[in-house]
């Protein structure tokens, strides 16, 4: 079994941060459908921007609103303005076929990569 790449939103821009929120990345509904991402699940989070990386989870944020917020002590290392790529993965021993979108400077969805 191997841990392949099931969901990619590529070239978000962080819209908000929250130190004060006990952690996780606030994705717009519609992303996290466009993208195959469950609520609450594990992720990887790169900043194209600052070569940070780090794992958190998924909550949802309102649909239509562009958002991505970087919550918690995550706060410290990407913030509000940096290009970051988030990719959710699988564990299988089959090929699958990962939903990975692409969205312009306001979030929203431009294509299916």
């Amino acid at each position: 079994m191997r841990f392949i790449l099931r969901s990619k939103i590529h070239k978000a821009t962080v819209t908000q941060s929250d130190l004060n929120y006990i952690g996780s990345i606030t994705i717009d509904k519609d992303l996290i459908e466009k993208a195959g991402f469950l609520e609450r699940e594990k992720v990887l989070v790169v900043s194209n921007t600052s070569g940070a990386r780090l794992e958190t989870y998924v909550i949802a944020g309102k649909r239509g609103l562009g958002t991505i917020c970087i919550n918690g002590a995550a706060s410290h290392l990407i913030k509000v303005g940096e290009e970051i790529i988030v990719m959710g993965f699988e564990l299988t021993n089959e090929q699958i076929k990962p939903k990975n979108i692409l969205v312009d400077k306001n979030n929203k969805f431009m294509k299916y990569l």
